[in-house]
């Protein structure tokens, strides 16, 4: 194959893989007597490799320690792995592809992307008019669309997303909405939230508190200051159970 060719099968430009080619990510292949450089399946693979690696988020140092380990294995060790890398991509678009045909079956306004365990646990929360209990839920949406929830989780919050007494931790989390940052009904509130939640969701946080990369400083920011001081403090309680 010419690089042309190479290029268009595995979805790369032709500057790209001459750019592999100058950072050493690439060998160069022989040239045939006209000069052309004349490519092989191998090296079809290894840019599929690098184009699969650079488009999880791996620098290039990062895809050349992995192609090295690489160089010693078969070739149809090689193509076995990027076609399951292959296979679970067509299973995420067809899970993006399923949810997206549910919004389309609605109307407008009718339905949103909810797993069937989410979508029975916001149906036991009674109504509110509470601007944070509606900012729970947003979230609770988020983190499952993200793959972050989970059935087991959805279940143990089943008892507390139904506990009537729960719309007056949210009120109570509602009237910060103006007060300063050393507000003594912090504290209490804080302590208050957490010990309102099941153990059995302390399970499913990571250590890290990473559910979802950036989420913290998203949440945190969409509350008032006050607000805010209380939901950094119950989230690192959360963690710190978490771990334990």
């Amino acid at each position: 194959m010419r690089i042309g060719e190479i290029a268009a099968v595995v979805g790369l430009t032709t500057r790209a893989i001459r750019h592999y080619h100058h950072v050493g990510l690439l060998p160069e292949p022989e040239r045939r007597p006209n000069g052309y450089r004349a490519y092989s399946l191998r090296d079809a693979v290894l840019l599929a490799r690098v184009r699969r690696l650079t488009e999880l988020g791996l620098s290039l140092d990062e895809v050349r320690d992995v192609l090295a380990d690489d160089a010693g294995r078969e070739l149809a060790d090689v193509l076995t792995e990027l076609d399951a890398d292959l296979a679970r991509q067509e299973a995420e678009i067809r899970e993006r592809r399923r949810r997206l045909a549910v919004l389309l079956a609605a109307g407008p306004g009718e339905a949103e992307p909810l797993s069937p365990a989410l979508a029975e646990l916001l149906a036991k929360a009674p109504p509110t008019d509470s601007p944070t209990a509606a900012k729970d839920r947003e979230h609770l949406i988020l983190l499952d669309a993200a793959g972050a929830g989970g059935q087991e989780v959805y279940a143990a919050l089943g008892p507390l997303a139904a506990d009537p007494a729960v719309l007056a931790l949210y009120e109570r989390l509602d009237e910060l909405a103006d007060a300063p940052v050393d507000d003594p009904r912090i504290p209490p509130l804080a302590a208050e939230l957490v010990a309102a939640v099941p153990d059995e969701v302390f399970g499913a946080i990571p250590a890290d508190g990473a559910v979802v990369a950036g989420f913290k400083k998203a949440l945190l920011a969409e509350y008032a200051p006050a607000q805010a001081e209380v939901v950094r403090r119950v989230m690192e309680a959360f963690i710190e159970r978490g771990r334990g």
